[in-house]
Protein backbone atom coordinates (compact mmCIF):
# COMPACT_ATOMS: atom_id res chain seq x y z
CA UNK A 1 0.00 0.00 0.00
CA UNK A 2 1.35 3.43 -0.90
CA UNK A 3 2.30 5.83 1.86
CA UNK A 4 -0.49 8.35 1.22
CA UNK A 5 -3.17 5.69 1.48
CA UNK A 6 -1.57 4.36 4.65
CA UNK A 7 -1.62 7.82 6.20
CA UNK A 8 -5.27 8.24 5.24
CA UNK A 9 -6.24 4.84 6.70
CA UNK A 10 -4.42 5.34 9.99
CA UNK A 11 -5.77 8.89 10.38
CA UNK A 12 -9.32 7.67 9.76
CA UNK A 13 -8.87 4.85 12.29
CA UNK A 14 -7.36 7.15 14.91
CA UNK A 15 -10.28 9.57 14.56
CA UNK A 16 -12.77 6.73 14.89
CA UNK A 17 -11.03 5.42 18.01
CA UNK A 18 -11.15 8.88 19.61
CA UNK A 19 -14.88 9.01 18.92
CA UNK A 20 -15.60 5.58 20.49
CA UNK A 21 -16.53 6.90 23.95
CA UNK A 22 -19.24 9.17 22.57
CA UNK A 23 -20.73 6.85 19.95
CA UNK A 24 -24.24 5.58 20.81
CA UNK A 25 -23.55 1.87 21.28
CA UNK A 26 -26.36 0.03 23.05
CA UNK A 27 -26.58 -3.38 24.68
CA UNK A 28 -29.57 -5.63 24.04
CA UNK A 29 -31.65 -6.91 26.92
CA UNK A 30 -30.59 -10.53 27.42
CA UNK A 31 -33.17 -13.27 27.94
CA UNK A 32 -32.23 -16.89 28.65
CA UNK A 33 -35.38 -18.64 27.44
CA UNK A 34 -37.43 -18.31 24.26
CA UNK A 35 -40.55 -18.63 26.43
CA UNK A 36 -39.79 -15.26 28.03
CA UNK A 37 -39.95 -13.36 24.74
CA UNK A 38 -43.72 -12.82 24.23
CA UNK A 39 -43.93 -10.82 27.46
CA UNK A 40 -41.46 -8.30 26.02
CA UNK A 41 -43.79 -7.63 23.07
CA UNK A 42 -46.87 -7.43 25.28
CA UNK A 43 -45.17 -4.79 27.45
CA UNK A 44 -44.81 -2.67 24.32
CA UNK A 45 -48.39 -3.36 23.13
CA UNK A 46 -47.15 -5.14 20.01
CA UNK A 47 -49.78 -7.53 18.61
CA UNK A 48 -48.28 -8.65 15.28
CA UNK A 49 -44.69 -9.60 14.51
CA UNK A 50 -42.75 -11.02 11.59
CA UNK A 51 -40.55 -14.01 12.35
CA UNK A 52 -37.53 -14.04 10.03
CA UNK A 53 -35.91 -17.46 9.70
CA UNK A 54 -35.03 -20.11 7.12
CA UNK A 55 -37.02 -23.13 6.03
CA UNK A 56 -34.62 -25.58 7.66
CA UNK A 57 -35.40 -24.17 11.11
CA UNK A 58 -39.18 -24.39 11.01
CA UNK A 59 -39.16 -27.50 13.19
CA UNK A 60 -37.37 -25.48 15.89
CA UNK A 61 -39.47 -22.33 15.48
CA UNK A 62 -42.72 -24.32 15.75
CA UNK A 63 -42.96 -23.89 19.53
CA UNK A 64 -42.51 -20.12 19.26
CA UNK A 65 -45.01 -19.95 16.39
CA UNK A 66 -47.56 -21.61 18.70
CA UNK A 67 -46.61 -19.67 21.81
CA UNK A 68 -46.99 -16.19 20.34
CA UNK A 69 -50.67 -16.56 19.28
CA UNK A 70 -51.44 -18.14 22.67
CA UNK A 71 -50.26 -14.86 24.19
CA UNK A 72 -52.33 -12.79 21.77
CA UNK A 73 -49.55 -11.97 19.29
CA UNK A 74 -50.04 -12.76 15.61
CA UNK A 75 -46.97 -14.34 14.02
CA UNK A 76 -46.22 -13.88 10.31
CA UNK A 77 -43.34 -16.06 9.12
CA UNK A 78 -40.78 -15.30 6.44
CA UNK A 79 -38.59 -18.38 5.97
CA UNK A 80 -36.85 -17.50 2.70
CA UNK A 81 -33.53 -16.55 4.28
CA UNK A 82 -30.49 -17.80 2.34
CA UNK A 83 -26.99 -18.52 3.65
CA UNK A 84 -25.82 -15.18 2.26
CA UNK A 85 -29.02 -13.10 2.18
CA UNK A 86 -29.60 -11.07 -0.95
CA UNK A 87 -31.29 -7.76 -1.62
CA UNK A 88 -34.14 -9.65 -3.29
CA UNK A 89 -34.76 -11.64 -0.09
CA UNK A 90 -35.08 -8.42 1.89
CA UNK A 91 -37.47 -6.91 -0.66
CA UNK A 92 -39.57 -10.09 -0.68
CA UNK A 93 -39.84 -9.99 3.12
CA UNK A 94 -40.62 -6.27 3.03
CA UNK A 95 -43.70 -6.80 0.85
CA UNK A 96 -45.07 -9.34 3.33
CA UNK A 97 -44.22 -7.16 6.33
CA UNK A 98 -46.12 -4.22 4.84
CA UNK A 99 -49.10 -6.18 3.54
CA UNK A 100 -49.58 -7.85 6.93
CA UNK A 101 -49.11 -4.59 8.89
CA UNK A 102 -46.45 -6.09 11.12
CA UNK A 103 -45.13 -4.03 14.02
CA UNK A 104 -41.92 -5.77 15.07
CA UNK A 105 -39.36 -8.40 14.09
CA UNK A 106 -37.88 -11.60 15.48
CA UNK A 107 -34.72 -12.96 13.83
CA UNK A 108 -34.46 -16.68 14.53
CA UNK A 109 -31.38 -18.44 13.20
CA UNK A 110 -27.76 -17.71 12.44
CA UNK A 111 -26.17 -14.52 11.24
CA UNK A 112 -28.01 -14.68 7.93
CA UNK A 113 -31.46 -14.41 9.53
CA UNK A 114 -30.26 -11.53 11.68
CA UNK A 115 -28.63 -9.76 8.73
CA UNK A 116 -31.87 -10.03 6.77
CA UNK A 117 -34.04 -8.86 9.67
CA UNK A 118 -31.81 -5.83 10.31
CA UNK A 119 -31.82 -4.88 6.63
CA UNK A 120 -35.58 -5.40 6.52
CA UNK A 121 -36.02 -3.07 9.49
CA UNK A 122 -33.92 -0.45 7.73
CA UNK A 123 -36.09 -0.69 4.60
CA UNK A 124 -39.25 -0.39 6.71
CA UNK A 125 -38.14 2.97 8.07
CA UNK A 126 -36.54 4.10 4.79
CA UNK A 127 -39.15 3.02 2.20
CA UNK A 128 -37.69 5.26 -0.52
CA UNK A 129 -34.05 4.26 -0.09
CA UNK A 130 -32.37 1.14 -1.47
CA UNK A 131 -30.10 -1.02 0.65
CA UNK A 132 -27.24 -0.03 -1.62
CA UNK A 133 -27.77 3.57 -0.51
CA UNK A 134 -27.44 2.49 3.11
CA UNK A 135 -24.19 0.52 2.83
CA UNK A 136 -21.19 1.80 4.72
CA UNK A 137 -21.12 3.66 8.01
CA UNK A 138 -23.93 5.46 9.83
CA UNK A 139 -26.35 5.78 6.90
CA UNK A 140 -29.31 4.46 8.95
CA UNK A 141 -30.35 6.99 11.61
CA UNK A 142 -34.05 6.29 12.18
CA UNK A 143 -35.25 3.95 14.90
CA UNK A 144 -36.10 0.51 13.51
CA UNK A 145 -39.12 -1.57 14.52
CA UNK A 146 -38.41 -3.53 17.68
CA UNK A 147 -36.02 -6.37 16.79
CA UNK A 148 -35.46 -9.44 18.95
CA UNK A 149 -32.68 -11.84 17.93
CA UNK A 150 -32.60 -15.54 18.80
CA UNK A 151 -29.27 -17.03 17.67
CA UNK A 152 -29.31 -20.75 16.84
CA UNK A 153 -25.56 -20.70 16.22
CA UNK A 154 -22.87 -19.68 18.68
CA UNK A 155 -20.82 -17.76 16.22
CA UNK A 156 -21.91 -14.61 14.50
CA UNK A 157 -22.60 -12.44 17.55
CA UNK A 158 -24.98 -10.56 15.28
CA UNK A 159 -27.49 -10.28 18.12
CA UNK A 160 -25.32 -7.50 19.60
CA UNK A 161 -23.75 -5.88 16.52
CA UNK A 162 -24.61 -2.85 14.43
CA UNK A 163 -23.87 -4.64 11.15
CA UNK A 164 -26.01 -6.23 8.47
CA UNK A 165 -24.22 -7.96 5.60
CA UNK A 166 -26.16 -8.24 2.34
CA UNK A 167 -25.30 -9.52 -1.15
CA UNK A 168 -26.29 -7.70 -4.34
CA UNK A 169 -28.16 -10.14 -6.61
CA UNK A 170 -26.72 -8.79 -9.84
CA UNK A 171 -23.09 -8.06 -9.00
CA UNK A 172 -22.66 -10.67 -6.22
CA UNK A 173 -20.99 -7.90 -4.23
CA UNK A 174 -21.32 -8.52 -0.50
CA UNK A 175 -21.42 -5.34 1.55
CA UNK A 176 -22.06 -4.24 5.12
CA UNK A 177 -24.54 -1.73 6.49
CA UNK A 178 -23.11 -0.41 9.78
CA UNK A 179 -25.44 1.78 11.83
CA UNK A 180 -26.37 1.92 15.50
CA UNK A 181 -30.16 1.51 15.09
CA UNK A 182 -29.45 -1.98 13.68
CA UNK A 183 -28.41 -3.29 17.11
CA UNK A 184 -31.25 -5.56 18.31
CA UNK A 185 -33.12 -4.45 21.40
CA UNK A 186 -33.50 -8.00 22.77
CA UNK A 187 -31.23 -11.05 22.49
CA UNK A 188 -32.38 -14.52 23.57
CA UNK A 189 -29.45 -16.79 24.48
CA UNK A 190 -31.24 -20.11 24.87
CA UNK A 191 -28.93 -23.15 24.52
CA UNK A 192 -31.87 -25.44 23.71
CA UNK A 193 -32.27 -23.96 20.23
CA UNK A 194 -28.67 -24.90 19.38
CA UNK A 195 -28.91 -28.60 20.27
CA UNK A 196 -29.89 -29.71 16.75
CA UNK A 197 -27.30 -27.59 14.97
CA UNK A 198 -25.33 -29.82 12.56
CA UNK A 199 -21.78 -30.57 13.70
CA UNK A 200 -20.31 -28.79 10.69
CA UNK A 201 -22.13 -25.58 11.64
CA UNK A 202 -21.25 -25.93 15.30
CA UNK A 203 -17.63 -26.05 14.13
CA UNK A 204 -17.59 -23.23 11.59
CA UNK A 205 -19.76 -20.83 13.58
CA UNK A 206 -17.73 -21.45 16.72
CA UNK A 207 -14.54 -20.64 14.84
CA UNK A 208 -16.33 -17.61 13.40
CA UNK A 209 -16.78 -16.36 16.96
CA UNK A 210 -13.09 -16.99 17.63
CA UNK A 211 -12.26 -14.96 14.53
CA UNK A 212 -14.36 -12.06 15.81
CA UNK A 213 -12.64 -12.11 19.19
CA UNK A 214 -9.10 -12.43 17.82
CA UNK A 215 -9.47 -9.81 15.09
CA UNK A 216 -11.04 -7.38 17.56
CA UNK A 217 -8.24 -8.00 20.07
CA UNK A 218 -5.26 -7.58 17.71
CA UNK A 219 -6.63 -4.45 16.02
CA UNK A 220 -5.63 -0.90 16.80
CA UNK A 221 -8.98 0.38 18.10
CA UNK A 222 -9.42 -1.61 21.28
CA UNK A 223 -10.59 -0.34 24.66
CA UNK A 224 -10.24 -1.91 28.08
CA UNK A 225 -13.79 -3.24 27.76
CA UNK A 226 -13.43 -4.68 24.25
CA UNK A 227 -10.16 -6.36 25.23
CA UNK A 228 -11.90 -7.98 28.19
CA UNK A 229 -14.80 -9.17 26.03
CA UNK A 230 -12.38 -10.58 23.46
CA UNK A 231 -10.26 -12.39 26.06
CA UNK A 232 -13.33 -13.83 27.79
CA UNK A 233 -14.63 -15.05 24.42
CA UNK A 234 -11.32 -16.68 23.46
CA UNK A 235 -11.13 -18.43 26.84
CA UNK A 236 -14.68 -19.78 26.64
CA UNK A 237 -14.26 -20.97 23.05
CA UNK A 238 -11.04 -22.85 23.75
CA UNK A 239 -12.70 -24.45 26.78
CA UNK A 240 -16.02 -25.40 25.18
CA UNK A 241 -15.99 -25.68 21.38
CA UNK A 242 -14.83 -29.30 21.19
CA UNK A 243 -17.34 -30.36 23.85
CA UNK A 244 -20.18 -28.61 22.01
CA UNK A 245 -19.02 -30.28 18.79
CA UNK A 246 -18.72 -33.79 20.24
CA UNK A 247 -21.64 -33.58 22.69
CA UNK A 248 -24.36 -31.59 20.87
CA UNK A 249 -26.80 -31.62 23.81
CA UNK A 250 -24.30 -30.60 26.45
CA UNK A 251 -26.28 -27.61 27.72
CA UNK A 252 -23.41 -26.01 29.62
CA UNK A 253 -21.01 -26.12 26.67
CA UNK A 254 -23.71 -24.76 24.35
CA UNK A 255 -24.55 -21.99 26.81
CA UNK A 256 -20.89 -21.04 27.17
CA UNK A 257 -20.47 -20.90 23.41
CA UNK A 258 -23.49 -18.58 23.14
CA UNK A 259 -21.98 -16.35 25.83
CA UNK A 260 -18.62 -16.41 24.04
CA UNK A 261 -20.24 -15.46 20.75
CA UNK A 262 -22.05 -12.62 22.50
CA UNK A 263 -18.81 -11.32 24.02
CA UNK A 264 -16.99 -11.58 20.71
CA UNK A 265 -19.82 -9.77 18.93
CA UNK A 266 -19.71 -6.98 21.48
CA UNK A 267 -15.92 -6.70 21.08
CA UNK A 268 -15.84 -6.48 17.29
CA UNK A 269 -18.91 -4.27 17.11
CA UNK A 270 -16.82 -1.53 18.74
CA UNK A 271 -13.26 -2.48 17.79
CA UNK A 272 -13.99 -3.94 14.35
CA UNK A 273 -12.46 -6.90 12.57
CA UNK A 274 -9.78 -7.23 9.89
CA UNK A 275 -8.72 -8.73 6.60
CA UNK A 276 -9.98 -12.22 7.49
CA UNK A 277 -13.50 -10.83 7.33
CA UNK A 278 -12.92 -8.67 4.28
CA UNK A 279 -11.64 -11.60 2.22
CA UNK A 280 -14.32 -13.94 3.63
CA UNK A 281 -17.11 -11.52 2.70
CA UNK A 282 -15.88 -11.29 -0.89
CA UNK A 283 -15.87 -15.10 -1.15
CA UNK A 284 -19.34 -15.35 0.35
CA UNK A 285 -20.74 -12.87 -2.14
CA UNK A 286 -19.10 -14.42 -5.17
CA UNK A 287 -19.46 -18.13 -4.44
CA UNK A 288 -21.94 -18.36 -1.56
CA UNK A 289 -19.20 -19.73 0.72
CA UNK A 290 -20.62 -19.85 4.27
CA UNK A 291 -19.13 -16.97 6.22
CA UNK A 292 -18.04 -19.00 9.24
CA UNK A 293 -16.30 -21.56 7.04
CA UNK A 294 -14.40 -18.90 5.12
CA UNK A 295 -13.31 -17.22 8.36
CA UNK A 296 -12.20 -20.54 9.86
CA UNK A 297 -9.98 -21.37 6.90
CA UNK A 298 -8.53 -17.88 6.57
CA UNK A 299 -7.87 -17.07 10.24
CA UNK A 300 -4.58 -18.92 10.83
CA UNK A 301 -3.28 -17.92 7.38
CA UNK A 302 -3.89 -14.20 7.81
CA UNK A 303 -2.56 -14.20 11.38
CA UNK A 304 0.64 -15.82 10.17
CA UNK A 305 1.04 -13.23 7.42
CA UNK A 306 0.63 -10.33 9.86
CA UNK A 307 3.91 -11.53 11.36
CA UNK A 308 5.58 -9.64 14.18
CA UNK A 309 2.96 -6.87 14.07
CA UNK A 310 0.64 -9.08 16.14
CA UNK A 311 3.10 -11.34 18.00
CA UNK A 312 2.67 -9.45 21.27
CA UNK A 313 -1.12 -9.67 21.34
CA UNK A 314 -1.26 -13.25 20.08
CA UNK A 315 1.31 -14.25 22.70
CA UNK A 316 -0.99 -12.71 25.34
CA UNK A 317 -3.84 -14.88 24.09
CA UNK A 318 -1.60 -17.94 24.04
CA UNK A 319 -0.71 -17.38 27.70
CA UNK A 320 -4.36 -16.71 28.52
CA UNK A 321 -5.48 -20.15 27.29
CA UNK A 322 -2.49 -22.03 28.66
CA UNK A 323 -0.57 -22.60 25.44
CA UNK A 324 2.52 -20.67 26.52
CA UNK A 325 4.09 -18.97 29.52
CA UNK A 326 5.65 -15.58 30.10
CA UNK A 327 9.17 -16.95 29.68
CA UNK A 328 8.65 -17.75 25.99
CA UNK A 329 9.39 -15.30 23.23
CA UNK A 330 6.47 -13.45 21.75
CA UNK A 331 7.11 -15.07 18.38
CA UNK A 332 7.12 -18.58 19.82
CA UNK A 333 3.96 -18.01 21.86
CA UNK A 334 2.16 -16.36 18.94
CA UNK A 335 3.00 -19.29 16.68
CA UNK A 336 1.70 -21.70 19.30
CA UNK A 337 -1.59 -19.83 19.28
CA UNK A 338 -1.81 -19.98 15.48
CA UNK A 339 -0.94 -23.69 15.54
CA UNK A 340 -3.68 -24.25 18.12
CA UNK A 341 -6.21 -22.66 15.75
CA UNK A 342 -5.05 -25.00 12.98
CA UNK A 343 -5.39 -27.94 15.37
CA UNK A 344 -8.92 -26.90 16.33
CA UNK A 345 -9.86 -26.64 12.66
CA UNK A 346 -8.54 -30.15 12.08
CA UNK A 347 -10.39 -31.62 15.06
CA UNK A 348 -13.58 -29.87 13.94
CA UNK A 349 -13.38 -31.22 10.39
CA UNK A 350 -12.74 -27.83 8.80
CA UNK A 351 -10.75 -28.01 5.54
CA UNK A 352 -7.57 -26.09 4.76
CA UNK A 353 -8.86 -24.82 1.41
CA UNK A 354 -12.12 -23.62 -0.14
CA UNK A 355 -13.79 -24.96 -3.26
CA UNK A 356 -14.89 -22.94 -6.25
CA UNK A 357 -12.45 -20.02 -6.30
CA UNK A 358 -11.69 -18.99 -9.89
CA UNK A 359 -8.35 -17.40 -10.65
CA UNK A 360 -9.87 -14.95 -13.10
CA UNK A 361 -12.12 -13.60 -10.30
CA UNK A 362 -9.31 -12.85 -7.87
CA UNK A 363 -8.51 -9.28 -9.01
CA UNK A 364 -12.12 -8.22 -8.50
CA UNK A 365 -12.45 -10.13 -5.23
CA UNK A 366 -9.34 -8.49 -3.83
CA UNK A 367 -10.63 -5.05 -4.86
CA UNK A 368 -13.84 -5.74 -2.95
CA UNK A 369 -11.89 -6.82 0.13
CA UNK A 370 -9.73 -3.70 -0.10
CA UNK A 371 -12.80 -1.48 -0.41
CA UNK A 372 -14.46 -3.08 2.61
CA UNK A 373 -11.45 -3.08 4.90
CA UNK A 374 -9.71 0.19 4.09
CA UNK A 375 -9.79 2.64 5.79
CA UNK A 376 -12.27 1.27 8.39
CA UNK A 377 -10.60 -1.84 9.81
CA UNK A 378 -7.75 -1.03 12.25
CA UNK A 379 -5.59 -3.98 11.16
CA UNK A 380 -2.05 -4.66 12.46
CA UNK A 381 -0.62 -4.35 8.92
CA UNK A 382 -2.16 -2.42 6.02
CA UNK A 383 -2.54 -4.17 2.67
CA UNK A 384 -4.14 -3.00 -0.57
CA UNK A 385 -5.93 -5.03 -3.24
CA UNK A 386 -2.70 -6.14 -4.89
CA UNK A 387 -1.34 -7.45 -1.60
CA UNK A 388 -4.63 -9.15 -0.65
CA UNK A 389 -4.61 -11.29 -3.80
CA UNK A 390 -2.28 -13.84 -2.23
CA UNK A 391 -4.88 -14.98 0.27
CA UNK A 392 -7.22 -16.21 -2.45
CA UNK A 393 -4.42 -18.30 -3.92
CA UNK A 394 -3.48 -19.61 -0.48
CA UNK A 395 -7.00 -20.95 0.22
CA UNK A 396 -7.83 -21.98 -3.35
CA UNK A 397 -8.35 -25.70 -3.77
CA UNK A 398 -5.49 -26.99 -5.90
Amino acid sequence: MNILKKIYCRTFQAAFKLALPILPYTTPKILNKVEDLPEEFLKRKISKIMLVTDSGLRAITAKLEELLPEKGIDCIVYDGTEANPKVSNVEEALKIYKSEDCQALIAFGGGSSMDLAKALGARVVYPKRSLNQMKGILKVRRRLPLLAAIPTTAGTGSEVTLASVITDDKTHYKYAINSFPLIPKIAVLDPKVTFTLPKSLTASTGMDALTHAVEAYIGGSTTRQTRKWAKDAVTLIFQNILTAYNEPENAKARENMLIASNYAGSAFSQSYVGYVHAVAHSLGGAYNVPHGLANSVLLPIVLKEYGKACWKKLSQLAILVGLADKNQSQESAANKFIDAIKDLNKKLGIPETLKGIKEEDIPELSRRADKEANPLYPVPVLWDAKELKKFYYMVMEK
